[in-house]
C-alpha cells in the first residue's frame, strides 16, 4: 500500500462541487488560525476546516442541508472502520443503480433520524453513499430526481407516477475500473475521524447555526459562507442533491446585516456581480479550477475566474499582494 502522509488524508473521500480547497489559506489569515469559534454553515467536502494550520481548536460546528453529507461526517466521526467496509468495492453498474435505488428509499427517514438524535448516524448509508458518489458521473446522486423505482424486488420505469427514483447512467470508468482497498480507506478514513473527533456535526437549515448561542456567545467567530451559487451566477441548477438558487441571496443579506460585529469574522463566497457589498469589506478574486461549479452557460474556463471571497470589517487585515493572490 501506498504510505500517505497526513495531511494527504485530510481531505473528503468523495467529489465535491465548488470546493474551496485552493483558498483555504487565505480564509485562515482572514480568520486567524486558532480563532476559538469556527461555523461552516454549508459544509460539502469541508475542505476549508479540514486545511486548517492549527488542526482542531477551539469550538468548530459544521452543517449542511443534505443529510447524506451530515451522516457521512457524523458516521465517520464514529464509524470509521464501519464506513470504509461499506465503501470498499469495485465499480460495478448494476451495483450502482440497485444502491442508489436503496438510498433514496431511505433518504426520509434518514433527515428525521438526523434532526431528531444528535447522535445518529447510518455507517452502511454513509459508505455506500461515498462509494456511489465517486461512481456517479456529475450532479444529483440521490437526488430522486429520476424515474426508475423498485417494485417486487425489481427496477421499472415509472416516471407517469411521479415517485422519486433514479436516473440510469453508465458509471465512472475514467480511473480504469481500479476500487479502493480496504486498508487505504481505513487508514484515510480513521485519519479524518481524529480530525473530526470533537466537531459538532449539524444537519439544517444553514441560519439554525449563525445564531448568537452558536456563534459570538463562543467568542470570537469565524464563519465561512459557501452557500450554492445564485440565479445570478449562470450555472446549472442541478448540481447538487439539495440545491437553490436563492439561498445565496439570503445569506449575503445576513452577512450585511452581521458584518459590523466585531465579533464576527465573515467570509461570503459567490462569483463576481452576484454579490454587491459594503466598501467595508475585502474582496480577494481568485481562480478556480473548473468544474461543475463553473458551469451554465458552457465558458466554464471564463466563469472560473470569476470567483470572489468577500470579508467582513472584523477580519484580520490582509496586505494588498495578499489580496491578489488568486486574481
Amino acid at each position: 500500500m501506498i504510505r500517505r502522509s497526513v495531511d494527504q488524508y485530510l481531505i473528503a473521500p468523495f467529489p465535491w462541487f465548488g470546493g474551496k480547497s485552493k483558498v483555504a489559506d487565505i480564509v485562515w489569515r482572514a480568520f486567524g488560525a486558532e480563532v476559538p469559534n469556527y461555523v461552516e454553515p454549508f459544509f460539502g467536502s469541508g475542505a476549508v476546516l479540514l486545511a486548517r494550520p492549527a488542526g482542531n481548536v477551539g469550538i468548530e460546528t459544521i452543517n449542511d442541508l443534505d443529510g447524506y453529507v451530515a451522516n457521512f461526517w457524523r458516521a465517520i466521526q464514529h464509524a470509521q472502520d464501519a464506513v470504509a467496509h461499506y465503501a470498499d468495492w469495485p465499480v460495478n453498474e448494476n451495483d450502482l443503480h440497485a444502491r442508489h435505488l436503496w438510498l433514496v428509499a431511505r433518504k426520509g427517514d434518514l433527515i428525521a433520524k438526523l434532526q431528531g438524535d444528535p447522535d445518529y448516524y447510518d455507517a452502511k448509508i454513509a459508505g455506500w453513499w461515498v462509494w456511489g458518489i465517486c461512481c456517479w458521473i456529475g450532479g444529483g446522486f440521490c437526488s430522486g430526481q429520476g424515474p426508475w423505482v423498485v417494485r417486487d424486488g425489481k427496477m421499472i420505469d415509472a416516471r407517469e407516477d411521479g415517485e422519486e427514483g433514479v436516473k440510469l447512467q453508465l458509471p465512472h470508468l475514467g480511473d480504469a475500473g481500479r476500487g479502493e482497498r480496504l486498508e487505504w480507506l481505513l487508514e484515510w478514513f480513521g485519519t479524518l475521524s481524529a480530525r473530526l473527533r470533537d466537531v459538532r456535526v449539524c444537519s439544517g437549515d444553514w441560519s439554525r447555526v449563525c445564531g448568537p448561542s452558536v456563534t459570538e456567545k463562543n467568542g470570537m467567530t469565524g464563519i465561512f459562507m459557501d452557500p450554492p451559487y445564485s440565479n445570478l451566477a449562470g450555472r446549472a441548477g442541478d448540481i447538487y442533491r439539495v440545491d437553490s438558487e436563492s439561498v445565496a441571496h439570503d445569506v449575503r443579506e445576513w452577512a450585511i446585516a452581521n458584518g459590523n460585529n466585531q465579533l464576527l469574522r465573515i467570509a461570503l463566497c459567490g462569483y463576481e456581480g452576484e454579490h454587491t457589498m459594503p466598501d467595508t469589506w475585502a474582496c480577494v478574486p481568485w481562480k478556480a479550477h473548473g468544474g461543475y461549479g463553473s458551469q451554465g452557460d458552457g465558458n466554464g474556463r471564463e466563469n472560473s475566474a470569476k470567483e470572489r471571497i468577500w470579508f467582513s470589517p472584523a477580519c484580520l487585515p490582509m496586505e494588498r499582494s495578499q489580496q491578489r493572490m488568486f486574481a
